[in-house]
């Protein structure tokens, strides 16, 4: 069943797509109905990509042995310790 509408369109591209039915030896309704159907039938653009979460490290174990976490400055020193091996190794 068809129904009939009133559709408002700028003049240029009303125009044009009057120009391209007849080119098509279509009418306009078809061209229309063509693009209606085209662009309800895609994929919305733009919508996200599907998010992709980064991996979860599955490793056991718990702080370095020594490490106290009550005490910030324990923490600082263990970074400074890999700090200086680090060094090292640079100048090996």
């Amino acid at each position: 069943m068809t129904n009939r509408t009133t559709v408002r369109l700028p003049g240029d591209l009303l125009t044009r797509a009057k120009r391209k039915a007849a080119a098509e030896g279509r009418t306009l309704t078809s061209l229309i109905e063509d693009g209606l159907r085209k662009v309800l039938t895609e994929e919305p653009k733009g919508k996200a990509a599907k998010r992709v979460l980064p991996r979860v490290s599955k490793a056991t174990g718990g702080v370095f042995p020594g490490v106290d976490l009550t005490r910030p400055s324990s923490l600082q020193e263990t970074d400074d310790l890999e700090y200086v091996e680090r060094l090292k190794k640079g100048f090996t």
